[in-house]
């Protein structure tokens, strides 16, 4: 159901979807959610849409972690849940010891003990096969869909009552408007007729409904009548926004409104100030940014903007790194120019006491990289408190807790200490008190001091200072950051020099070989820049330069 293109490529569900089957003569509404914490906004709101889950678990690597954090919102809804484990014709499968820290995990999150009880269900999702027993697999996937109707309840819903439907999603289209998505809790709802819109028991509005659809497969269908129960796509409301009550025009009254946890991280999005601006972005006014940031704040509830120091900066406030990342590559798609600064976490104080938020980090390494590993989770302040031996491949699994600061730019750097083969996941834990200063990068940049274009003559020189971002042939700007610098602090040079063309003959023209330049990919640049870079976002480069309001403290030159 990833449709979108960003979600195809990075191979992670980043928006909820909903589709309908008909077994048996029974609907059944399948909503799909990321698993990604970040994107815990789009878990939160349509957890109220549905009775049970389905835990999709692999047979190999059992519950990732994060899939603790859609397991811990959909067990305090108190839904019934459903464990499929995944992939069970995989040669090292071991459905014994997934389905055991399964239960593990379910005892961890305070699960009831109904909950604790689960159903589980075999399958091979590329074959279309489940079963109640690892050996024992039916030729289609009958089973789950038997276990689906007999282990989660029919909807809890008021079917005579006054209608009411709660909005947990909105979709625009060019020709019908606003969309909204939700299911009705109440009494049924007809084309054509005249709602009230709540926010609170206090303001409301009156509207029409002008066309109804359900789901179906994957399409959307034109319907005359909705019951309660189901879920459905209503237009002809041009302002409803997620969280109000589409409800009965004259004894109509609001559902409660989706609580979304508060973001943790920030970052400041600016209008693009290099002497590149305009030449590949279509919208690069402060007007078109901030339209375009608010314009997302209707679909992303975890998201916040709000008005910077100055009239063409915004601080834009997310779940997670990943989460404004997403935001910047799809405002990056859409033709926008713009400038962002490192991300920063977001810190409460109570009781005069400084908090920050921190991170449950697991980190699986091969044994011989684990001292690399180990100590610069050290130097950013990670506490370890668990660590095991995982399978034959002579593979470490640890688990830290961790400041959220000391997170920022931690993927590079394991996968340099370990070769590349470390994975990493992180979860939220909540916040705690401040953990002291931590260095995040040892190496300075380098940094172009003149406008031009590249070459090779000068960039052969360069190279011996550390590690390029170009190549030859490429325009650069004075203050752009072109490389890493192998020792602390920055270092101005010239990337622009010619060779002096004298009338003297040299006895011999040199052949350059240059390095491969590193090519850094928009998450490699936002966990790469310090306090005082920025990265320049266009719609077809991504470049990194020096903050001029930071000008005053820069380094030498060579």
């Amino acid at each position: 159901m990833d449709s979108n293109d960003l979600e195809r490529e990075r191979g992670i569900t980043i928006l909820s979807k909903n589709t309908s089957i008909t077994f048996n003569d029974t609907k059944i509404n399948i909503i799909d959610t990321p698993g990604h914490s970040d994107f815990g906004g789009e878990v939160e709101r349509i957890l109220n849409m549905v009775e049970g889950v389905l835990l999709v678990v692999d047979s190999v690597e059992g519950p990732m972690p994060q899939t603790r954090f859609v397991l811990k919102k959909a067990l305090e809804f108190g839904h019934a849940v459903i464990v499929v484990v995944n992939k069970i014709d995989r040669p090292s499968a071991r459905p014994d010891y997934v389905v055991n820290s399964t239960f593990e995990l379910f005892i961890e999150l305070n699960a009831s003990d109904e909950q604790c009880d689960f159903q589980v269900i075999y399958a091979s999702g590329i074959k279309g096969k489940a079963g109640l027993s690892p050996e024992n697999l039916a030729d289609d996937l009958g089973p789950l869909f038997e276990s689906i109707l007999r282990c989660i309840p029919g909807p809890r819903i008021d079917r005579d009552g006054a209608l009411q439907m709660l909005a947990t999603n909105i979709e625009y289209d060019e020709h019908k408007g606003r969309i909204a998505i939700g299911r009705l809790h109440a009494g049924i709802l007809c084309r054509g007729m005249d709602v009230r819109i709540c926010t609170s028991e206090d303001e409301c509005r009156f509207g029409r409904v002008r066309e109804l659809f359900v789901y179906e497969k994957f399409s959307r269908v034109p319907a005359e009548i909705v019951e309660a129960g189901d879920i459905c796509a209503v237009c002809g409301i041009d302002d409803i926004q997620i969280g109000e009550t589409i409800a009965d025009k004259s004894s109509g009254k609001p559902l409660p409104s989706i609580q979304v946890e508060e973001p943790t991280v920030k970052m400041a999005f600016s209008i693009n100030t290099s002497p590149f601006v305009g030449r590949e972005g279509k919208y690069v006014t402060s007007r078109n940014i901030r339209d375009r940031l608010y314009r997302e704040l209707e679909r992303n509830l975890a998201m916040k903007v709000e008005d910077g120091e100055t009239a063409d900066t915004f601080i834009v406030s997310g779940r997670g790194t990943l989460h404004i990342t997403i935001l910047i590559e799809n405002m990056r798609r859409e033709g926008y120019e713009f400038m962002v600064g490192p991300p920063k976490v977001i810190n409460k104080k109570v009781n005069d006491k400084l908090l920050e938020p921190y991170e449950i980090s697991t980190v699986e390494v091969r044994e011989e990289y684990m001292g690399p590993v180990v100590e610069l989770l050290g130097k950013r302040r990670g506490q370890m408190f668990d660590m095991q031996g995982v399978g034959s491949e002579g593979t470490v699994l640890l688990k830290y807790k961790i400041p959220t600061r000391g997170l920022l730019g931690l993927r590079n750097a394991i996968l340099t200490a370990s070769r590349g083969t470390a994975i990493l996941h992180t979860i939220f834990d909540g916040y705690g008190s401040w953990a002291g200063d931590i260095t995040t990068r040892d190496q300075g940049s380098l940094v172009a001091f003149e406008d031009g274009t590249s070459t090779s003559y000068a960039l052969a020189s360069s190279q011996e200072r550390g590690h390029l971002f170009i190549g030859p042939g490429v325009d650069v700007y004075k203050g752009q950051v072109v490389g890493i610098h192998q020792r602390p602090g920055d270092l101005s040079l010239n990337v622009c020099k010619k060779k002096a063309a004298t009338n003297v003959r040299s006895n011999k023209e040199q052949t350059v070989v240059l390095d491969t330049p590193l090519d850094y990919s928009l998450d490699d640049c936002i966990e790469y820049i310090q306090e005082d870079e920025l990265v320049e976002v266009t719609p077809k480069s991504i470049r990194m330069c020096k903050n001029p309001k930071f000008a005053k403290k820069s380094g030498g030159r060579s």
